[in-house]
């Protein structure tokens, strides 16, 4: 067992991610029925942010990373903005145009892009047993996401961005149903949120290839955070989040989404891409849809499926392909 943390640190971080933004699709599900996303997503990263501090203060004296150095705030304040902002918006903007199922199945091309990126921008190589375990992980989640209904789908993770139309509080993510009015569209903004989170991998990667993970992931929480506020004026809706504080049982979920999200998932996030190839990570910090599937069968009684089995099976065969390559 030694071993296998000395010699897959950064896979095993990947799949805590994955782990750990299970927790946080159920968790923010919740809270944003009754919140709205937008108010969401400003609470969840002002929350995370506390944590960052506190740990931060108590591990290195200091509450937020002003020693980091110019050239490591630059980078991590663009991955933030690419990754927590740029990219969700996008891909949030693709569930009412498109569907929250057909976004999901254009989303999971985001390790391929990370995989791309990485070879282009860094070097980075993956052998074609490796490539092959990705295709075979990607395949499990796309098989699994078609065989959902669009309610199912839109338990996979809310992950942190505003609706910018469409908008209602008892639609997490604004999914609309029927012929979307706005096809072409919403499959282009699909693939702009799967690059807007592999890009902000690789932003991460460059900015902060040795940097303390936690004081990494502060930067950019800082940067998202900063993002999402500056978006919230522009649309007049800077009350929200306000409001929504008299709201205690989602403040207690979206607490607990952002501990396991923004605070614990994306550190171990940038710990994984830090020791490990950025594709075979992102591949590997994509499972939640299929990991969800099993709490999902005991926190809400749904009835495991067939495919989802086969799926959970196929998937793990592509998880062994990538440590083994």
């Amino acid at each position: 067992m030694f071993n296998l943390f000395t010699n897959y640190p950064g896979e095993l971080a990947a799949l805590g991610t994955s782990l750990c933004w299970t927790v946080t699709a159920l968790a923010f599900e919740y809270a944003a029925k009754r919140i709205g996303s937008l108010a969401l997503n400003i609470l969840r990263l002002f929350v995370a942010l506390l944590i960052f501090m506190t740990i931060n203060l108590i591990l290195h004296g200091q509450p937020i990373p002003l020693d980091a150095g110019s050239g490591v705030w630059f980078w991590l304040t663009l991955s933030g903005l690419v990754g927590f902002v740029f990219g969700d918006i996008f891909l949030f903007q693709s569930y009412i145009d498109i569907g929250a199922r057909t976004a999901q199945v254009i989303f999971v091309s985001s390790p391929l892009m990370t995989a791309l990126l990485g070879f282009l921008l860094l070097g980075e190589k993956i052998s074609p047993r490796g490539i092959l375990g990705m295709l075979i992980v990607v395949g499990a989640i796309i098989w699994v996401i078609l065989g959902k209904t669009d309610a199912e789908a839109s338990r996979a993770p809310e992950k942190e961005a505003p609706i910018l139309e469409g908008e209602t509080p008892g639609s997490p993510n604004g999914t609309t149903h029927g012929n979307p009015p706005h096809r072409v569209r919403g499959i282009i903004f699909a693939f702009l949120g799967a690059l807007g989170q592999s890009g902000g991998l690789i932003l991460s990667k460059i900015g902060a290839p040795h940097y303390d993970p936690l004081q990494a992931t502060e930067i950019r929480v800082i940067a998202g955070l900063a993002g999402f506020i500056i978006m919230a004026l522009m649309l007049g809706r800077i009350a929200e989040p306000l409001r929504a504080l008299s709201n205690r049982s989602a403040v207690k979920a979206l607490s607990l989404g952002a501990f396991f999200g923004p605070f614990l998932g994306v550190s171990l996030g940038l710990f994984a891409v830090q020791r490990a190839n950025t594709g075979v990570a992102a591949t590997l910090m994509g499972l939640t849809p299929i990991l969800i599937v099993f709490p999902s069968v005991l926190l809400y009684k749904e009835k495991l499926t067939l495919r989802e089995v086969l799926c959970a099976g196929l998937a793990v065969l592509g998880l062994t392909l990538l440590f083994l390559s």
